[in-house]
């Protein structure tokens, strides 16, 4: 647990752990009881993961799919409201199977509550993904998915 970390540089955190392709790190800093929602999931992609297990079932898989290298020029922003926080951010890299480019805006609000995630609204596109269908496959279906 990070309750030292402000929800601010917690997300900043989970960025960096993101970069060192560390997925059990950035999940370690959710709640188990969190809920992840995508509301512009296509079909096909969870529009709401809710607990611990079912994030980390969609997640550990990441690295096999897109190499991530940088997010470039991070912002997060502190809300009025204690423990939530807007970030923006942008993710570059490569797609693993086609080597085509990855280059994702995002947007997300979380919120933190005892140094750790208990929710994440992203607002990222998963159909913005370059190469076929296949390279989006690192959100698989999971336990405790709602689509």
């Amino acid at each position: 647990m990070t309750p030292s970390l402000t929800p601010a540089d917690l997300y900043r955190h989970s960025l960096t752990l993101l970069l060192e392709k560390d997925i059990d790190g950035r999940l370690a800093l959710s709640d188990e009881h969190i809920v992840a929602e995508f509301p512009y999931a296509p079909d096909g992609f969870p529009a709401k993961l809710e607990g611990g297990a079912a994030l980390a079932a969609s997640r550990r898989g990441h690295p096999e799919y897109v190499d991530l290298r940088e997010t470039p020029r991070p912002e997060v922003h502190a809300t009025r409201e204690p423990g939530t926080i807007v970030a923006e951010w942008r993710g570059t890299g490569r797609m693993v199977s086609s080597g085509a480019a990855y280059d994702m805006p995002y947007v997300a609000v979380a919120k933190v509550r005892d140094g750790r995630m208990t929710h994440d609204r992203d607002y990222g596109n998963p159909a913005a993904i370059p190469g076929s269908p296949g390279d989006a496959a690192f959100l698989p279906a999971g336990p405790g998915e709602t689509r």
